[in-house]
């Protein structure tokens, strides 16, 4: 049973796979001639599948330059990328430059049109937005006077409006966040989704201590009350949890 066992989990290696054009899909190929050209090769193949013979040239793509626009939050440098020029773009592509991340955010080809997909060789400028870092911008008020900044986190963090934030060295509160749709005053918006932070000094720390039996399970399963053994269970489920004593007993109907 084992050996059988061993046998499903084996994943078998299929090698020299190329398309073949008679089965019209890709299928294992045996290797009758090989010739070394340059830094290629020219190979003699023949289909295991089908049988069928085929020529198969093999090169070694050649490197292009590529003006890239990398922009980090207000900061955009231009520079020349070397890039295959196989190589194939999209918008959304993610590739590493300066030891940073980038996302393709726009294609432009030689006649000046957008594009969503594009080879290499027809991209006349390519635009990239940092991604593994996200730079939000921060207005913060402190009674009449307000002051605007940015901050630097990693993508994907999440931001609540109306809770607890250090900025500078001081507590704030997180009084609203602008998507660019809208503002919001409750939810919860990721770093990259995020036009701006709008942030008030917070009346008082009781502010923000849980209100309802709802905010306080969220505040506890957050960790944000400490470790209690016996959680205390808030008074509006203890009362719908207590039978009345002198809750008077229906009468039985007289025969």
């Amino acid at each position: 049973m084992a050996d059988d066992a061993a046998d499903e989990d084996f994943d078998e290696v299929i090698e020299n796979v190329t398309m073949c054009s008679e089965c019209n899909e890709y299928a294992e190929h045996e290797i009758l001639k090989e010739r070394q050209v340059g830094s290629g090769r020219d190979l003699l193949v023949k289909c295991v599948t089908c049988s069928a013979i085929s020529n198969l040239q093999i090169r070694e793509p050649k490197s292009i330059q590529i003006p890239f626009i990398l922009t980090d939050g207000p900061n955009s440098l231009r520079a020349e990328l070397a890039i295959d020029d196989d190589e194939e773009f999209s918008i959304g592509d993610v590739f590493e430059d300066r030891e940073m991340l980038w996302s393709i955010n726009q294609i432009i080809d030689h006649q000046g049109r957008k594009k969503s997909t594009l080879k290499a060789t027809e991209a006349a400028v390519v635009s990239a937005l940092r991604t593994d870092m996200v730079r939000v911008k921060v207005t913060a008020t402190r009674g009449e006077f307000s002051d605007s900044s940015s901050i630097l986190v990693e993508y994907g963090t999440k931001f609540t409006a109306d809770t607890k934030f250090d900025y500078e060295g001081e507590v704030w509160r997180i009084r609203a966040i602008h998507t660019g749709t809208g503002r919001t005053l409750r939810g919860t918006v990721e770093a990259q989704d995020i036009k701006r932070i709008y942030l008030h000094e917070p009346p008082n720390l009781e502010h923000f201590e849980p209100k309802t039996p709802r905010e306080r399970r969220q505040a506890w399963k957050e960790g944000r009350l400490g470790f209690n053994p016996n959680p205390e269970i808030p008074r509006e489920v203890t009362k719908k949890r207590v039978t009345p004593t002198n809750k008077r007993k229906k009468k039985r109907p007289r025969k």
